[in-house]
């Protein structure tokens, strides 16, 4: 990079108090949680070809180069970890664990199904993440589990969230970074149910005895996934926002907030300084809605510059774990890893480069006018030149790179698996 211009982007931010050396330091030290699911459609590896059957996950597109199974997969998210600056974490999913060609059915899954995992991030250095599949089964075919009429179906889906918790523990205990378990489950109806009460009672004393084991802080730790609706559920999701903000402050479980689970027009960025007061730790999922559909693939956008800039003022990124929740099959699959997670850390870094306290300072004082002016000069400021100058620092390309790159990649990989 050119140091007289960095040194210039850096005197600009200077004059408005900000240290852009610092702003650098403080983003190298946030982990992303990146997730397996946008390399194979999130079909997972339970059977060869595994497509989705149910559950309200919808993926679109057929974009050439799919990972068609575990080996493909790792290489693909390899390639991820060369485009993403820092060191990062991955999440899975429980219908990811290696069965051997063998079918075992979701309330089977053991720790040894995840132990090549295992084995491959601590070869990275990498932290690992859990999710319980919920989905795509036939236990699950009628939009309902863990709050299911049947408690046959209610028993086999508590025994897949214990061994979901059991799993993770094992990640953490193995990796010496706690794993966080994260619970969503796509309960609920197209059309207006009568015993909506009934629907989470149910969900909630399945949720009891899914948490009854207790496990070591320093290994594991649980999250629950609120949801406004989704494809299925449009008239009614028994675990709604409402309910699980209750739930997990109640039984002491962190609460998982997801950019695409609300109304469109709902800030999330909004919602941190009150759920920060009351909880201890708080799991995010960044993705992008449009429309009806919440998962699009994340971009610089004022949705994500909103929430990452409330992270930094909040002073609580330390307690914040930082997942990404997208998958899209009608492009390069990796250029949309890639394009996702640089997004979430240029907004991170965004942050870290305001004013901060020179704008609190017109906040107190009641200046409307020079704190929003102030914002608006800080928009124009060069963060492109200092991002550039931290992809440098760790030793991945540029934006300016990233389009040969990924292509180079497709070209020399992915192409191979049509």
């Amino acid at each position: 990079m050119n140091e007289t211009v960095f040194n210039d982007a850096k005197e600009q931010y200077a004059k408005l108090g900000v240290d852009v050396d610092a702003a650098i330091a403080a983003l190298k030290t946030i982990p992303l949680s990146l997730h397996c699911w946008q390399t194979d459609d999130v079909g997972g590896f339970e059977t060869p070809d595994a497509e989705l059957s149910g559950g309200g996950i919808q993926v679109t597109g057929n974009f050439p180069g799919k990972a068609r199974n575990i080996d493909e997969m790792r290489t693909d998210l390899d390639k991820v970890n060369t485009l993403v600056p820092g060191t990062h974490r991955l999440a899975l999913h429980m219908s990811y664990g290696e069965f051997g060609g063998k079918f075992v059915d979701r309330d089977s899954i053991a720790p040894e199904h995840f132990a090549g995992w295992i084995s491959w991030a601590k070869e990275r250095g990498m932290g690992l993440d859990f999710n319980g599949t919920f989905f795509s089964h036939p236990k699950a075919a009628d939009g309902y589990t863990l709050s299911h009429p049947d408690k046959g179906i209610r028993d086999f889906w508590v025994e897949h969230g214990k061994r979901s918790r059991e799993i993770s523990s094992e990640m953490g205990e193995e990796l010496g970074t706690p794993c966080i378990c994260n619970t969503w489950v796509p309960d609920g109806t197209k059309d207006l149910p009568v015993d909506r009460l009934g629907y989470r009672a149910r969900l909630v004393e399945s949720l009891d005895a899914m948490m009854a084991p207790e496990y070591r802080d320093e290994n594991m730790k649980d999250s629950v996934e609120t949801k406004l609706f989704g494809i299925g559920s449009e008239s009614y999701v028994v675990g709604s926002h409402e309910f699980y903000l209750g739930y997990a402050l109640s039984r002491d479980k962190m609460i998982c907030l997801d950019m695409g689970h609300f109304h469109p027009t709902e800030s999330i960025a909004d919602k941190l300084s009150s759920v920060y007061l009351f909880f201890r730790e708080l799991l995010l999922h960044v993705s992008r809605p449009v429309r009806w559909d919440s998962d699009h693939v994340v971009i610089f956008n004022d949705d994500v510059a909103d929430l990452t800039r409330e992270l930094v003022r909040c002073s609580r990124i330390k307690d914040t774990h930082i997942g990404l929740d997208f998958f899209d099959g009608t492009m390069n699959r990796i250029g949309a890893y890639a394009i996702g997670s640089r997004a979430v850390l240029k907004g991170l870094l965004a942050a870290f480069l305001e004013p901060h306290d020179q704008l609190k300072t017109y906040d107190l004082e009641g200046n409307a006018f020079a704190r929003l002016a102030l914002l608006e000069r800080a928009r124009t400021l060069p963060i492109g030149t200092v991002w550039d100058r931290y992809c440098e620092e760790m030793g991945v390309v540029g934006d300016a790179g990233l389009i040969d790159s990924v292509m180079d990649y497709e070209r020399n990989v992915l192409a191979g698996r049509n």
